[in-house]
Parts: structure tokens; C-alpha cells; sequence
């Protein structure tokens, strides 16, 4: 077995961590010209982190010759501009996400995304036995884990101290919260655990920590999310009221209608390359493009992009 590598991923203090999205054509088939180019241009934009099939990017809909072929591009494509790339998995099936593992290190990757299984909220003795099946079979490899509720279970400081104890590579966890008390519980595992927050919670850590971002609606403007990772608590207290205002209009054009986070990811990343495709994987209903033109004309005027 491969040695074990040491405690921590190399990750900047003020990271910025984003999502790349799957670009389908019309026939629903990989449009891999457009998602190399998205990699380049999220590369040399936004950030280096990336990070692909986390739920924005429908890691849990595609086949498993669909996710060869996308993880291969992704890999490939990093390599070219520099990245440090992370790749997603979900499913139902631990099986199913031990034998990506496998397949995604032979590429490889040596940077993996957990979501736990959602067919049922894992148990204590579960829970345990996912993360010795995945974090203790690869000590060589650096796992980041989602931390969201489609899953059935959050975890808290109490969960994420026994982890973190028995696997030292278990080493980040992704999570969207603005509740102060999840924030404050959670910063208790810090540094020892790296978080990565969207926007909201992001603001509020980072007023007594050094964490990542999250990336969600600042990066319709890669400007001013630098901005707002490099700015201090004021001009971050500022930035608040207008990304909440965004992820307001995101939920009113949706209006019920559509609800998986690719489908608002992708308007978000349109903002960029406006040739970029909205589609997902069925049955999911995904933005029109008139849902997208309603969206960009209601972006705060210090948010759009030139």
C-alpha cells in the first residue's frame, strides 16, 4: 500500500474553491471543447482550486462512462493551466464510489470530494464505516468532505474530532451555512480541519478565521470575489447585502420550477461565457435562457461584468 501522505493539502490561507460544470449539447452528450475552455478560463479568472461532480455538477446523474470520460478531460485540461484538481463523488453505492476512487486515482488524482450516501441518514457505526472504506483505504490520497443536508445528516465538531482523529487525510470540509452557531461549532475543529463556506458564512468565519471560500454567486464577478477574499471584515460587510440580494432573484426566477444547484450554477457561469449551455441531465429541469436574461439584467450594476 502507498505510504501515507502528510497531514494537510497545500491550500493558500484564503483559497477560493469552485466548481467546474458539465456542458451538455443538445442530444445530451459531453461538450468537451466547451468544458476544457471552462477550465482555462476558470484557471486563469477565478481561481486555481477546482473541483468537478459536487451536486452543481450533476455528480450525481451521470453514468459511469460519463464520468471516465469528464474526469479524464478535467484531468487533462488542469494540467494544461495549472489547476489542482478535485474530483467529485456521489452515490448511492459505496462500492460504486470506492471503484471512482480507484479509477480517478489511476488518472491521477490524489484529490477526492466525499458526499455521504442519501438513500438513508447514515448511523454513528455507518458513518464510521464510509469514511474507514474511503479516507482509510486511500491513505495516500487528500479527501474533502461535502457537508450538506440533501445527504440526510450535517455533521458537527463532534463527528468531524472522531474522523479527523482516525484519518489524517481527511483534511477539508465543504459546507453552506450563515447560522452563526453551526459556524462557531464547526471552527472548532480549525486548523486541524480546513473549511471552504459559501458567501454568508464565509463572511461571518472569516472575521476570526482564516478560511476558504466557497465559491457561489461572487463569481459572477471573478473581480470582485477577489475582492472579497483580499478585503478586510468591512468591505466584506458591505459585499453581504448585494450577493444576498443575487441568491434572492436566483430563487425568485426560479420560482419553484427548477431546484438542483447545477441549474443556478450554470446561469452563474454564463455570466462569463455567455455561450455556455444550461442543460442538465434529465429528468432535471434546468434555466431557460429567458430565465437567464431576466437574471442578468437584475445583477447590481458593481457586479456585472464588463
Amino acid at each position: 500500500m502507498p505510504a501515507p501522505l502528510p497531514s494537510h493539502a497545500p491550500e493558500a490561507p484564503a483559497a477560493i474553491l469552485a466548481t467546474a460544470v458539465v456542458p451538455w449539447t443538445e442530444r445530451y452528450e459531453f461538450d468537451e471543447p466547451c468544458f476544457r475552455r471552462q477550465v482555462h478560463t476558470l484557471a486563469n479568472r477565478l481561481t486555481r482550486h477546482l473541483y468537478v461532480f459536487g451536486t452543481a455538477g450533476e455528480g450525481y446523474a451521470v453514468t459511469e462512462p460519463q464520468f471516465d470520460q469528464i474526469s479524464r478531460a478535467f484531468w487533462e485540461s488542469s494540467q494544461e493551466c495549472g489547476v489542482s484538481p478535485m474530483l467529485g463523488l456521489i452515490s448511492l453505492s459505496l462500492g460504486t464510489i470506492v471503484s471512482r476512487i480507484e479509477r480517478g486515482r489511476a488518472m491521477g488524482f490524489r484529490q477526492f470530494q466525499l458526499s455521504l450516501p442519501s438513500w438513508g441518514a447514515l448511523t454513528d457505526t455507518e458513518l464510521d464505516r464510509f469514511f474507514a472504506e474511503t479516507c482509510g483505504r486511500f491513505p495516500d490520497c487528500y479527501f474533502h468532505h461535502y457537508n450538506l443536508m440533501r445527504t440526510k445528516r450535517l455533521l458537527t465538531s463532534v463527528e468531524y474530532r472522531r474522523l479527523a482523529d482516525a484519518h489524517p487525510n481527511l483534511v477539508a470540509v465543504k459546507v453552506s451555512t450563515s447560522d452563526p452557531a453551526v459556524v462557531a461549532d464547526l471552527l472548532t475543529m480549525s486548523p486541524r480541519i480546513r473549511f471552504f463556506m459559501t458567501e454568508s458564512g464565509y463572511i461571518l468565519a472569516r472575521r476570526t478565521h482564516e478560511i476558504g471560500l466557497l465559491i457561489s454567486v461572487a463569481s459572477i464577478h471573478p473581480g470582485r470575489a477577489h475582492a472579497l477574499v483580499k478585503g478586510d471584515d468591512a468591505r466584506r460587510a458591505q459585499d453581504g447585502p448585494e450577493l444576498q440580494a443575487v441568491i434572492a432573484r436566483l430563487k425568485e426566477i426560479a420560482g419553484g420550477r427548477f431546484h438542483i444547484d447545477g441549474a443556478y450554477d450554470k446561469m452563474l457561469y454564463r455570466c462569463t461565457d455567455p455561450t455556455f449551455p444550461l442543460r442538465l441531465l434529465p429528468p432535471y429541469v434546468h434555466a431557460s435562457d429567458e430565465d437567464f436574461q431576466r437574471f442578468r439584467d437584475a445583477i447590481p450594476a458593481g457586479w456585472r461584468q464588463g
